[in-house]
């Protein structure tokens, strides 16, 4: 024989592996089926609210719409929150998340209820991925320098609120957001996901070129990484506020609508 039996197995386990690949990028890009129910996930520095601008346009599209509020204080507590938030939809679910709330997304997205996700300027980690660690091995943005603490809680000062989380804003409508911003707890920054609902279900992903909250470099990564549908938009960390028409149809692909 010209082929060795070690040989035709290391051939095997190259096609296995090349196989597992091609699955994992299929998962991400293929059609998702459609859904009629979105449910969308706020992040640090900001309320359920943050979203008001994108879903008039849902709506208007025929979706049933849920943002859910998130709490802020862990991991687990803020995945439980959307996840019976999920529970609550009837049929395919869209589920999309801005800025910490990518994490909340790659965890809960497993839910049965969910046919796609999206993430806006958003964290996407791997499963039990150390995010803090991966995002140092990219330029530290401005915002985080403005991050102050109140004991256990901690929020952005007004200063950096304005230039670097909502900076392509009308100052006036910036300011509004400051003045609703919910505090989080240190406690959630340390929590790590234990799934990575990226690997099975079709996902979106809005990079914000000029984000100053999370280095662009960092979300076009990640966005590669899960082999995500990519838009990006020249927004700051608030695109889903300063260009809701972008986000809005982009989720409304992923409910497999055209906008």
């Amino acid at each position: 024989m010209t082929m060795t039996r070690r040989t035709f197995a290391t051939i095997l386990a190259a096609g296995a592996t090349a196989s597992l690949l091609s699955t994992r990028a299929s998962a991400a890009i293929a059609a998702p089926p459609k859904a009629r129910n979105v449910v969308l996930v706020h992040g640090l520095f900001a309320d359920g609210s943050c979203w008001s601008e994108v879903i008039p346009r849902l709506q208007a599209a025929g979706l049933n719409v849920t943002a859910v509020q998130n709490p802020l204080t862990t991991l687990p507590e803020a995945v439980a929150s959307a996840e019976r938030v999920l529970a609550r939809q009837d049929g395919p679910t869209v589920l999309v998340g801005h800025s910490f709330s990518g994490m909340i997304v790659t965890e809960a997205g497993v839910h049965p209820n969910v046919s796609a996700l999206v993430y806006v300027a958003a964290r996407a980690p791997d499963a039990g991925e150390d995010y803090t660690a991966l995002a140092k091995t990219f330029p530290t943005p401005p915002a985080s320098a403005g991050i102050v603490f109140d004991g256990d809680e901690g929020r952005l000062s007004e200063e950096a609120f304005l230039r670097d989380f909502a900076g392509d804003l009308p100052a006036a409508k910036a300011k509004v957001l400051y003045a609703v911003q919910e505090p989080f707890h240190k406690e959630l920054l340390a929590g790590k996901t234990t799934n990575a609902a990226w690997r099975s279900k079709p996902s979106y992903y809005a990079v914000s070129t000029e984000d100053r909250t999370i280095n662009p470099d960092l979300e076009r990564f990640m966005a590669k990484r899960m082999g995500a549908k990519t838009i990006e938009v020249k927004a700051s960390h608030l695109a889903l506020i300063s260009h809701p028409e972008e986000i809005a149809a982009l989720i409304l692909e992923a409910a497999g609508q055209s906008a």
